[in-house]
């Protein structure tokens, strides 16, 4: 009776709620890790996608306003995603705590992409390692927006160093931050958003008001993590023999040099811990668009610059994970 009281008291039941939250984020983390994203299993963000298809195609024939059209796609289609993992988590712990615990790390997981990031970059890396232009321009083309059918060495180098330094941000450390805040729920709604962004958030003439609302909430979502980004790269640089104060540097002189309200942050800091320069032309859809530099040429962009940016990405990573759990542990002795 005692023991059963004990362990009633709200106190351990914090603590247990809170460790579990805290089991969950890491074995979800490890996972990704580990596995990456296998291409036989299935994933949320594939559905997301397929999801934000059919709701596109319907509200262009149904709403005539393309502002208030947008707004219906980005409200249903992160509402949706939001309650579809609600109602898959508490279905699973309704069947056991076990089975809820195990939906919940599958869920999370599939939020981050750490080794996704690193394994596709890899190709690329390979491909230019071998000499092979073709085959690295075509891997690129998997992971940038950009043009790629004529980039030369130094361009795909230049291009795969900035994929891996901005989606440190909005593919490894937002979502992660998003799991810490709200679990399964919040990070696979940010990963709702941040489709949205990918699929819909152009500037041209198909998207520029349809796409307008998901492209704004993406900047509002990733504006503290794009930030929180920048700041644990020039952390983790040291333990990747890279300069922080480079880091530090160049974030502050030349994390606004982007279209971007975010992306230029996490780029910025990758660009001053490597000690290159990034930025320049590139083409979109055929059309040259010339964007602000970042960084200073002082080293070349190269395959030691692409292993110093994968570095940092798990240097940040780990960064903020270990800060988050000090800071749990911490709270739960007070």
């Amino acid at each position: 009776m005692m023991d059963r009281c004990l362990f009633d008291n709200p106190m351990f039941m914090t603590i247990d709620f809170s460790l579990n939250k805290a089991v969950i984020v890491i074995v979800a983390m490890l996972l990704d890790w580990l596995l990456g994203d296998p291409r036989w299993l299935p994933h949320p963000v594939v559905l997301i996608g397929k999801l934000i298809t059919v709701l596109e195609k319907g509200l262009k024939r149904v709403v005539r306003n393309e502002r208030v059209g947008g707004v219906l796609l980005l409200l249903l289609a992160v509402g949706t995603t939001a309650g579809a993992a609600l109602t898959v988590l508490e279905g699973a712990y309704a069947i056991s705590p076990s089975a809820g615990f195990t939906v919940a790390v599958f869920l999370s997981y599939t939020c981050l992409a750490a080794r996704s990031l690193h394994r596709e970059s890899r190709l690329v890396a390979d491909a230019l390692g071998r000499g092979d232009l073709t085959e690295a321009r075509r891997y690129l083309s998997y992971i940038v927006g950009r043009d790629t059918g004529s980039l030369d060495e130094a361009e795909i180098w230049r291009a795969t160093v900035e994929t891996v330094a901005e989606n440190t941000s909005d593919g490894v450390i937002a979502p992660l931050l998003f799991l810490m805040l709200g679990g399964p729920v919040l990070g696979l709604a940010y990963k709702a958003v941040n489709t949205l962004d990918s699929m819909v958030g152009y500037k041209n003439e198909r998207y520029l008001h349809f796409g307008w609302a998901s492209a704004r909430c993406d900047d509002l979502a990733n504006w503290i993590p794009a930030r929180l980004t920048g700041v644990l790269i020039a952390l983790a640089a040291p333990f990747g023999s890279l300069s922080a104060g480079g880091a530090w540097r160049i974030m502050r002189r030349d994390g606004g040099n982007h279209a971007s309200p975010n992306s230029g942050i996490p780029e910025a800091a990758a660009a001053g811990a490597l000690g290159v320069q990034l930025g320049g032309t590139n083409v979109y859809f055929g059309t040259p668009v010339v964007k602000p530099t970042i960084g200073d040429p002082e080293k070349p962009i190269d395959g030691r610059a692409w292993r110093g940016a994968v570095r940092l990405m798990y240097g940040a990573e780990g960064l903020l994970v270990a800060g988050w759990l000090l800071g749990k542990i911490v709270n739960l002795s007070v």
